[in-house]
């Protein structure tokens, strides 16, 4: 259970009480989730219904656990979810207690009146950073306030840095969630800095210094992106892109934040920009990946990068190409990444050992022969008159022990990472620091002697098990993982040989696969019998060429031989990519599958949680135990109670677990932490650390200001919409202006599916009474006669390509008077079809597409006019759909009450009856989330999935059926693509 330290206790007393609501703001790493948990449990009471909001799957599963904990255990905290029942629901509702809840079904059970809103005792709202205008947050807020004056409702957020953008954020936030306090603390609060100072953990700090070639990179890298984003800003000179800088482009945001300024511009931005774009995205990436990556994985990303570079998805060569590639910089990235890796020396010809009764097929110049042997011999007396130095002994040791899998000429240099021998030296610090305090503990002193190393990502986590599992302790610094990278070279050998072979068969690259990450697609054994034939008659074509080859100088083996200007002069451009991927590939057909097989099989059989945990449980001491872990959120916290490690390695650089680290230490009394701190020095590691400091102390200083100067918004009451009724039946036509008798509130009947989209929440924000129903037809009925089908841009393309549209405007048009196709874009975006090039499932228009394609052709115009020509042919074929085009969600719902102006209201119970007469049940909403999920299926139609429901129980069922019940069912063709679907990822 974790401990409450001060300034959690004060953080309680001012908000604990049921008679207030508020916003509260805490610098991450602080222990949100703690308070948290400590106010649901105050709440936690059969007579009190509170209500959890906006909670990720896995804070629901934490937040439950450590409920648990502290005792609230009967029921503690229930989960509803979208395979809850309408009828469960509603008994959990009635029982009180602790309930956490999707947005969606919050929303969708208010409006129904299945939940008692007037009896709700309060709301907690996390991540209240997220919350805007169009929000589900904010529509909930509202609902909530119409029918209940009394309940509290408290927000939580732990991300000062995403309330600071635009204007007067907070004031937003407060005002779509009806809240008038705010409390902020932040790291520097005095209540904070005197419980966190109190105790402090031992942190040795370790600035480790990259290689020359890593510095050289970074250095590049750097340059690249400063020259990628003054050019952006020289070509768009219109738009304010002060705020692009080389500081704030370290960060994940900064690519959303570029697109979100050029976003409203961007059918008007030319393809350079949108490159530039792009690239700035990439050189992040590499920037991270240099630190995080193993040489040979770094090289084979660039390598990637190159390829796709130059080539287009059609394979055509590439029209508009990354500027950043044809610098100085970038050469000088891919020649120090592939020095990194390995050295390609040109194979002496005199070296080749020449068979005897061969007819050689060319003449052979004999004196360049003997000029080339004189040269290797006076090489050698040199060698021999310096009295044979410990390099030279090294290169023959090196020669002696050379790997038969390594191409001839290739001389491997697999540099390491200089945080991997840190690591090693740390790890045995630490083991000698546990023998010298082992006589001084006792079994009642707190801690363990566990080591906990945290890192960035999974990946990282991967590779330092690797490196940790097969490193050999009494090599030289920079060699300890050698046998780790011999690994990953025979691996990037066998991935630069299928490049080969799927660039022969016009395919485009793969990635480079994981190695002994499970995750990772493993190759085919020579001894499996997933070998096809066509792979088998591929290899040996691949043979027959090579032994084609070999003629033309005796039959000796095909080594891979690179010309001298590449081998001089260290280019590694798309030629010189190609055709050692090439050698390479012929290299390993002269020695055969099995060395091509070899290269991913793990040499050794590491224990890993799939295994039976039971069965090893308590065999390892805590004392040699090292756990690795990535950083994750509030998560971290119960693993440093659970563990209580007196060893942490922070293998990089994060802030908030470092509140964290100060956290766990003033929670645990007695309990000495020693905190490695690894860090590279003059890196982008060092750069984003303080960077992110120092926006932290800003944004929380604009916060500060902000409340000070803030204007408090006024809340009035909601009217209710009858009074508008009653004013739109006035009728001139009468004499006398005379009312009618009509004071029936304007409604919408919309689908429960559209409860995902901000469109229903600005329909009742409107005005408007929005009636949850699961339709058949349609998504919004405005009246008797008027179905609209929303659609997005994303959703448009896809319902094209998957031919959704026709069967859904074929509906429309047999059940209603006036069909309407709703096109929507979003808001502070291109109203422009232009921007549907870059949906990505436009790319999957067509099943087979064209061999030849022309390598002008324009990708934007294409699109826009494809959709263009299919919207005409839609029009064509249903005369009375109109299409309806509207530039933001605000724009949709001022046309629909344009529309209902003086109409009829529409009748629910008919709505959810069109298109499913033949089943009354139809449209009751039992299961709404597992029918969607029947309708995403390959060939369920809408016309089909009734019959579907009424062959078969559940998905489940029909998962489990076999083809021929399938076919069955659906018919032949459309049976086969659905059992298809559903079984592609079983081993055949």
């Amino acid at each position: 259970m974790s401990v409450l330290l001060p300034f959690h206790k004060t953080i309680l007393e001012k908000i604990h009480d049921p008679a207030t609501s508020e916003l509260v703001l805490l610098a991450r790493g602080l222990g949100l989730r703690r308070i948290v948990c400590k106010l649901l449990q105050i709440y936690d009471s059969p007579n009190n219904l509170v209500l959890l909001v906006n909670a990720t799957q896995e804070e629901e599963a934490a937040i439950g656990e450590e409920l648990g904990i502290m005792g609230c255990r009967n029921p503690g905290l229930r989960i509803v979810g979208f395979e809850t029942g309408r009828k469960d629901r509603q008994d959990l509702y009635k029982k009180g207690g602790l309930v956490s809840i999707t947005s969606q079904i919050f929303t969708v059970d208010m409006l129904s009146s299945d939940i008692p809103t007037h009896l709700i005792t309060g709301i907690f709202v996390l991540h209240a950073e997220r919350v805007t205008p169009t929000s589900a947050e904010a529509f909930i807020v509202r609902l909530y306030r119409e029918k209940n004056k009394n309940g509290f409702l408290k927000a939580f957020s732990d991300q000062p840095e995403h309330i600071t953008s635009g204007m007067s954020p907070l004031r937003t936030i407060m005002k779509e969630l009806h809240l008038r306090t705010v409390h902020i603390f932040p790291r520097f609060h005095a209540d904070i800095k005197e419980s966190l100072d109190r105790k402090t953990p031992d942190i040795v700090e370790l600035h480790q210094d990259m290689t020359e070639a890593m510095s050289e990179i970074h250095h590049a890298i750097v340059q690249c992106m400063t020259t990628t984003l003054s050019e952006l800003k020289r070509a768009n000179t219109m738009l304010d892109l002060d705020d692009l800088t080389i500081d704030n482009a370290y960060f994940r945001s900064f690519d959303m934040i570029v697109r979100r300024m050029l976003d409203p511009v961007w059918h008007k931005v030319g393809p350079r920009t949108k490159q530039l774009v792009s690239d700035l995205a990439a050189l992040r990436r590499l920037l991270a990946y240099l630190l995080t990556y193993d040489a040979l994985a770094f090289h084979a990303y660039l390598e990637t990068l190159i390829a796709s570079n130059t080539t287009a998805e059609s394979g055509a060569a590439r029209q508009h190409q990354s500027p950043w590639m044809l610098t100085d910089a970038a050469h000088t990235i891919f020649t120090y990444a592939k020095r990194r890796c390995y050295v390609m020396n040109p194979v002496p010809k005199a070296a080749k050992p020449k068979p005897a009764d061969v007819i050689d097929l060319v003449d052979d110049d004999e004196a360049g022969w003997e000029v080339l042997d004189e040269m290797e011999a006076e090489a050698a007396g040199r060698r021999n008159a310096a009295g044979g130095t410990n390099a030279d002994k090294g290169k023959g040791k090196a020669k002696e022990t050379r790997k038969k899998w390594l191409p001839e000429g290739m001389e491997p240099v697999l540099e390491e990472l200089p945080k991997w021998y840190l690591l090693a030296d740390i790890l045995h610090e630490i083991e000698e620091e546990t023998i010298r305090l082992d006589p001084l503990l006792t079994s009642q002193s707190p801690g363990t002697t566990t080591a906990l190393v945290m890192a960035s990502s999974l990946h990282t986590c991967t590779l330092i098990k690797d490196f940790l599992s097969t490193m050999k302790a009494d090599a030289p610094r920079g060699s300890q993982g050698r046998r780790m990278m011999e690994d990953k070279l025979r691996l990037y050998l066998w991935w630069k040989g299928k490049l080969s072979e799927r660039r022969a068969e016009g395919k485009g690259p793969i990635a480079l696969p994981k190695g002994k990450d499970h995750s990772a697609p493993a190759p085919p054994r020579p001894q499996d019998e997933a070998i096809s034939e066509a792979l088998k008659r591929k290899d040996r074509e691949r043979q027959a060429r090579a032994a084609n080859r070999r003629r033309v100088r005796g039959g000796a083996p095909a080594a891979p031989v690179p010309s001298r200007d590449s081998a001089a002069g260290g280019q590694l451009g798309e030629v010189e990519i190609k055709k050692e991927a090439d050698d390479i590939a012929d290299f390993l057909s002269s020695q055969g599958v099995d060395l091509a097989s070899e290269a991913l099989a793990p040499e050794m059989q590491l224990f890993t949680m799939d295994d039976d945990f039971d069965a090893h449980y308590g065999l390892l001491a805590p004392a040699q135990t090292v756990l690795v872990r990535p950083y994750s959120d509030d998560t971290d916290d119960q693993v440093l109670q659970e563990i209580k490690p007196r060893f942490i390695v922070m293998y990089e650089p994060n802030l908030e677990f470092i509140r964290r680290i100060e956290v766990y230490r003033n929670s645990n009394a007695g309990l000495g932490v020693r905190v490695y701190f690894m860090m590279y020095k003059l890196s982008c590691e060092e750069g984003k650390y303080l960077t992110g400091l120092r926006r932290e102390k800003e944004s929380f200083e604009r916060l500060i200001r902000e409340r000070g100067s803030m204007l408090m918004p006024i809340f009035e009451e909601r009217t209710s919409a009858a009074g508008d009724a009653i004013i739109k039946t006035i009728s001139t036509r009468i004499a006398g202006g005379r009312k009618e008798i009509s004071t029936e509130p304007a409604r919408v009947i919309v689908d429960m599916r559209e409860f995902r989209s901000s469109l229903p929440s600005l329909l009742h924000a409107s005005g408007l009474m929005v009636l949850p129903v699961t339709l058949t037809v349609g998504d919004y009925i405005l009246t008797p006669d008027i179905c609209v089908e929303r659609k997005s841009i994303p959703d448009l393309v896809s319902s094209f390509n998957s031919g959704r549209l026709y069967t859904q405007c074929e509906l429309m048009s047999a059940h209603y008077k006036q069909p309407i196709l709703l096109i929507e874009f979003e808001e502070h975006k291109s109203f422009s079809l232009e921007a549907v090039a870059d949906v990505k499932s436009y790319a999957k228009s067509t099943k087979f597409s064209s061999k030849k394609k022309d390598p002008r052709s324009d990708n934007a115009s294409s699109a826009a006019q494809s959709i263009q020509s299919k919207l005409v042919l839609l029009t064509l074929t249903f005369p009375r759909v109109r299409i309806l085009w509207s530039s933001s969600p605000y724009a949709t719902a001022e046309v629909f009450n344009d529309l209902k102006t003086n109409i009829a209201e529409p009748d629910p119970g008919k709505a959810v009856l069109v298109g499913a007469e033949e089943d009354p049940d139809a449209g009751a909403g039992v299961n709404a989330a597992a029918e969607e999920l029947l309708r995403s299926l390959p060939g369920v139609t809408a016309k089909n999935v009734k019959h579907v429901m009424s062959r078969v129980g559940s998905v489940r069922e029909l998962c489990e059926l076999g083809l021929a019940d399938v076919q069955d069912i659906l018919g032949v063709e459309p049976g086969k693509a659905c059992w298809e679907f559903v079984h592609r990822g079983e081993r055949k």
